[in-house]
């Protein structure tokens, strides 16, 4: 399964954004530093996956947009960025990193493992549209038979089927995109991330993007960065800096880089 499919899970498989897309889980023993340890330190680190983009990634020329923003928001503290490469299924306190991007900012599910920033992007699931498509913006104006791939097991599937929609099950994205590239599918429930990166990868693909389930917040979620077991002061400091790159523009030409559009909460 590629890391990103676990985007489309139903609770409570969301715990956070990042370890859905690292494949990892998040957690444990050991703790991760305060502001004054990374000062001391020199250097703050982050999680992240090798062959995950458009989240992140080992290419120079394409890091991803959790590294770019990692790096930002490290030179916002002063500090270097480390980069830990962390495996699937391995757990974050395996290499002790400080800082996970893409946590779903829900501060109840994370109590007594991260701090979480303010958040700093609208997520979730879209709705890939085929080429010959008709405009629409919200998944309720689907008509019958226009099918849809969804993810099995999904809540994504449960909504459609639910809504009388027409769905067609599968267990990866990258098959579900690659058949509405095909025009097998008229649509197609997945993370707004990957498909926008599709698309920006294929421009001649002529698909399109919808924001097609921003009305069911089961699909659509905030994201922050989650602080593993730091401190307040550490967080303040985070959220000082997001708040800079929020305000010069930086986040927005971070994702336009990968074709995602930077949605404020």
């Amino acid at each position: 399964m590629k890391l990103y499919d676990l985007f489309d899970r139903k609770p409570p498989l969301f715990l956070a954004g990042a370890a859905l897309a690292l494949g990892v889980l998040v957690g444990g023993d050991a703790g991760a530093r305060t502001l004054a340890e990374v000062k001391s330190l020199g250097a703050i680190s982050m999680c992240a996956n090798a062959d995950a983009l458009p989240y992140a990634s080992k290419d120079p020329d394409r890091p991803g947009f959790q590294i770019e923003l990692g790096r930002a928001l490290a030179q916002g503290l002063g500090v270097p960025l480390n980069v830990e490469w962390i495996l699937p299924r391995r757990r974050a306190n395996v290499v002790n990193c400080d800082l996970l991007f893409d946590v779903v900012n829900d501060p109840a599910v994370h109590e007594g493992r991260l701090l979480l920033s303010h958040p700093y992007q609208k997520s979730g699931l879209a709705l890939g549209l085929r080429s010959d498509a008709e405009p629409i913006t919200d998944f309720k104006e689907l008509k019958k038979g226009q099918k849809i791939g969804i993810m099995v097991g999904s809540m994504a599937s449960m909504v459609l089927n639910k809504a009388g929609k027409s769905t067609s099950p599968y267990a990866f994205q990258t098959d579900m995109v690659e058949d509405l590239q095909k025009g097998e599918l008229y649509g197609a429930a997945v993370s707004s991330a990957t498909m926008s990166y599709y698309i920006r990868q294929h421009p001649d693909s002529g698909l399109r993007l919808v924001n097609a389930f921003d009305g069911v917040p089961q699909l659509t979620w905030e994201v922050a960065v989650g602080l593993r077991k730091s401190d307040a002061a550490l967080l303040d400091a985070v959220n000082q800096v997001l708040e800079k790159l929020i305000a010069d523009g930086t986040l927005t030409s971070i994702y336009a880089k990968y074709g995602v559009e930077h949605r404020l909460p």
